[in-house]
């Protein structure tokens, strides 16, 4: 009795063994989750020594890869380690080549000692391997053995083959990902802005969910929309993200070529390219349009990868497709805004350019190209940029190239070119100067086509200078009388004079102190008489511009010497101011003595309508405080309305009824031409006043050797009549 209850007791403990050794069994399959084919095999046969009592325990891979070893043994301290070659080699010559084809016990025999051997493969067919154990019990294994290397081998299978899946999705993730970043690579090469909107794409592991006899790729944690097409291109899975984009079943979607889930226009080369990628088995990659479950079509990356065995068979195809709306509207808006840019500069006839200061590297743009005529694909550089400029402007340029060298920016000038043809391009050049961080200096300029705007303002000038003198020719009849007037007086005096002369010199004794100062009377009116013609032509004959020293005091004493017997006849009572040391102008003395002629004939003009009060004319002239020298004529006539003052400057707008109104528009582009400002301004009391000003003379704005240094003969008031 007391026999049978030990041996009841020692089951009862070997059971409770046997089930703690099964729980701790079950906890290697949640310690193998995530790891590796090498950490499986080794753990596996530890585990296993510690819970049976054998001699060796022999674990061989069916196909070890990098990092899984082909052969793992554990042996019991009696034996040598050394000789588990021996067992697997008692093994293959007893049992065979085939590990499928071998018993699941049997008894081998080494150095004369027999073991009880049991052989349990990982997978149905050893696929993954064979595990042996043996032991010299003539027993072994027991029922509860058996059970505990069965459970361990199955715990085993289960692991190794999530293991080698996990393994695939890695090198899949990684493919993938590789293929983005090098699309991602490509396109933030293409434009620096776009690489900066585009984020970069997380990458997502997908976990592997597969069973023994069917594994698939489950890859919800990707951010893309992903698929899973069989090798004959049907559709087997797709990922959660791709249900919620499209809304489709997975039913739905396998029908996708004849839906309308691809953009109607981007189906058919969609169809082509799959068709094609299945039948070579070559990846492929697309883009087109996908709808999403509102209806709204949105632009996506589609790549498609095969799924090999070792055979290198297609097992399956993973298709990820991404998002790429954003970065195709962005594409667009850059192509659009390169397209007008480079409208732009054609119909500007502006072209950009680029020089890398440290590189002497050089980029034009199309419009640059055309006006320097440089052909298509002429690789640009400092020499032949220097090969069309003009001799003349090579200075100035070498001088501003230099400026940026040293890291100054260049302000707007101008250069002339020389087309194939030999004519001549006049081309404005604004440059700027970037200052990178690394030290780098690059240059960003723009080049105009100046040339039709600079004979234009060529032509202007030269009809600009003949109305002019057409203004001048037409003051000439109205001036005659006041002409006649000026020469008749010293004429008149000469004959008188000369009379008195002879009539001295016939005198007895001849009164000689009398006739020589009545030849010396004679003398003086001559050279009146000569002053006032030598006014007349400097003012009346075709003559270019010379810029000079003017003094505007004197040359306005010459205008109402010329004028005084107008303002005479037309009883105006005309008062002048010249300011004491006022500094020199820089202009043509001439015309501007034309304008203060035009700004005094319009006022003694207006004066000649007043009848009711004194005709008062005053001209003054002074310094202002910006260093400008301005000229006023005030008259009391009847004045001008606010909308008159608006139209008084512009061409051909007069309010006299044999006016041209071409005066004060000639007297405005004269004196805006040296940088001045003329302006007509309502009096406090009745009539208006009419002033320019222009700069006074700085030894900058005109060449020394240009100035004219001729003396200038001024009529003293003494003279006047």
């Amino acid at each position: 009795m007391m026999m049978e209850l030990e041996r009841a007791s020692a089951e009862v403990d070997g059971l409770r063994r046997c089930m703690n050794d099964l729980v701790g069994l079950l906890t290697l399959s949640a310690m193998w989750a995530g790891g590796s084919f090498a950490q499986i095999a080794n753990t596996l046969p530890d585990a296993l020594r510690t819970m049976l009592d054998v001699d060796f325990l022999l674990l061989r891979s069916a196909d070890g890869g990098d990092d899984i070893p082909s052969a793992i043994a554990r042996m019991a301290d009696a034996i040598q380690f050394g000789r588990s070659q021996d067992i697997w080699q008692a093994l293959y010559s007893t049992l065979g080549e085939s590990l499928a084809a071998w018993p699941q016990r049997t008894v081998l025999t080494l150095d004369g000692i027999a073991f009880s051997v049991a052989l349990l493969r990982l997978g149905m067919q050893g696929e993954e391997g064979i595990l042996v154990a043996g032991s010299r019990r003539p027993q072994f294994p027991s029922r509860e053995e058996r059970l505990l290397i069965s459970v361990a081998v199955n715990q085993a299978t289960v692991a190794l083959k999530e293991a080698r899946l996990l393994s695939v999705q890695r090198r899949l993730a990684s493919e993938l990902d590789t293929r983005v970043s090098q699309r991602t690579a490509e396109l933030a090469a293409t434009n620096e802005a776009l690489r900066r909107e585009i984020a970069e794409r997380r990458r997502a592991e997908a976990a592997l969910r597969d069973s023994e006899s069917n594994s698939r790729l489950i890859v919800d944690s990707i951010s893309g929309l992903v698929a899973i097409f069989t090798p004959l291109g049907e559709v087997e899975a797709v990922n959660n993200q791709f249900v919620k984009y499209s809304g489709l079943t997975l039913e739905e979607f396998k029908q996708w070529a004849t839906s309308d889930f691809v953009h109607p226009d981007d189906l058919p080369q969609v169809i082509r390219d799959f068709t094609k990628a299945i039948g070579t088995g070559k990846a492929y990659d697309f883009e087109a349009r996908m709808r999403r479950s509102d209806g709204v079509y949105r632009w996506f990356q589609v790549r498609g990868l095969p799924f090999r065995d070792a055979s290198k068979g297609i097992i399956r195809w993973y298709a990820l497709l991404t998002d790429i709306d954003e970065r195709r509207r962005a594409e667009e808006r850059i192509r659009r805004s390169e397209m007008f840019l480079a409208a732009g500069q054609r119909i500007s006839l502006t072209g950009t350019f680029s020089w890398q200061i440290d590189t002497d590297e050089m980029t034009f743009s199309e419009e640059l190209n055309r006006i320097f005529e440089f052909e298509d694909g002429t690789a640009v550089n400092i020499n032949n940029i220097v090969d069309r400029i003009h001799p003349d402007d090579l200075a100035m340029l070498t001088e501003k190239m230099e400026q940026v060298r040293n890291g100054l920016d260049n302000s707007e000038y101008e250069i002339r070119l020389k087309g194939r043809d030999g004519a001549i391009k006049h081309v404005r050049v604004t440059a700027n100067v970037i200052h990178h961080g690394d030290g780098r200096l690059e240059c960003l300029g723009a080049v105009q086509d100046v040339t039709q705007r600079r004979l234009a303002e060529e032509s202007r000038d030269e009809v600009r200078t003949e109305l002019a003198r057409v203004t001048r020719i037409m003051s000439l009849g109205t001036m005659a009388a006041s002409i006649a007037h000026e020469v008749n007086q010293p004429l008149a005096g000469i004959v008188t004079n000369a009379s008195t002369c002879l009539r001295m010199l016939s005198a007895d004794p001849p009164n000689v102190a009398g006739a020589l100062e009545t030849a010396r009377r004679t003398i003086r009116d001559g050279n009146r008489a000569a002053d006032v013609i030598a006014r007349l032509r400097a003012l009346f004959r075709k003559k270019a511009a010379v810029v000079e020293k003017t003094d505007l005091n004197e040359a306005a004493r010459e205008v109402v010497a010329l004028l005084w017997s107008d303002l005479r006849r037309g009883k105006v009572d005309l008062h002048v101011k010249y300011a004491d040391d006022l500094p020199l102008v820089c202009g043509d003395r001439i015309q501007l003595q034309q304008v203060i002629m035009n700004l005094l004939r319009n006022a003694s003009e207006a004066l000649s309508s007043v009848s009711d009060r004194p005709r008062h004319l005053v001209m003054r002239t002074e310094l202002q405080r910006d260093r400008n020298v301005c000229l006023l004529v005030e008259d009391n006539g009847p004045g001008f309305g606010d909308q008159e003052r608006e139209r008084l400057f512009q061409a051909f707008y007069t309010t006299k009824e044999q006016g041209m109104g071409i005066g004060l528009s000639v007297s405005r582009s004269i004196i805006e031409s040296y940088k001045g400002r003329i302006w007509a301004m309502a009096n406090d009391g009745p009539g208006a006043t009419f002033a320019f000003s222009v700069p006074a003379y700085t030894q900058t704005d005109i060449n020394s050797e240009a100035i004219s240094l001729a003396p200038v003969h001024v009529l003293r008031k003494a003279e006047r009549p």
